[in-house]
């Protein structure tokens, strides 16, 4: 079941009381068939939401690292910045892509530059300049790919650049100013 401006069912008040932040505004939700819990994009952060009213998950969506939407499983697969455990959701009916656009569209909502330093495989570092879509803030992210090495001086040479580029683009002060 998914509610969205196309569709009727709306999740219960608790629900929504709980997972969407007093002065935002929820675009999406659906209820993932997984877990029968609620799935809410507001339009400052993604939250899941127990029946009852209950958070198991809060982010921004500058939190989002990505989203891939399987249409054969109908699951929506989700990787964190910075966290190991991805989510996953499961959506059905027509519905089911009003709630994945949403999402696409938050997410790259939060998108303000970025940039992929790639020299090979196990060797790839991607550099953003993200919106926190509450405060409007600016925020670095650097995200390693996998497989990448601590020590590969050549690598973080080319991520500092990166950084600094984007920075100067943004409108960021400069590293360590």
């Amino acid at each position: 079941m998914v509610w969205g401006r196309r569709a009727s069912a709306r999740p219960p008040e608790a629900v929504l009381k709980a997972g969407v932040p007093d002065g935002d505004r929820l675009v999406a939700a659906a209820r993932d068939e997984l877990t029968g819990d609620w799935v809410l994009a507001a339009r400052t952060q993604v939250s899941v939401v127990a029946e009852g009213g209950d958070v198991i998950l809060s982010n921004p969506w500058l939190a989002v690292e990505a989203g891939a939407w399987d249409p054969e499983s109908d699951v929506l697969r989700v990787t964190w910045v910075g966290e190991g455990v991805p989510a996953r959701w499961k959506f059905t009916g027509s519905g089911a892509r009003l709630f994945t656009d949403t999402f696409r569209d938050r997410v790259q909502a939060s998108v303000v530059l970025v940039r992929e330093v790639d020299l090979g495989p196990g060797r790839k570092t991607r550099v953003a300049i993200r919106k926190d879509l509450a405060t409007r803030e600016l925020r670095e992210q650097v995200v390693p790919g996998r497989g990448v090495r601590s020590d590969d001086t050549e690598l973080a040479d080319e991520v500092a650049v990166a950084r600094a580029t984007l920075r100067d683009q943004s409108g960021l002060p400069p590293v360590g100013a």
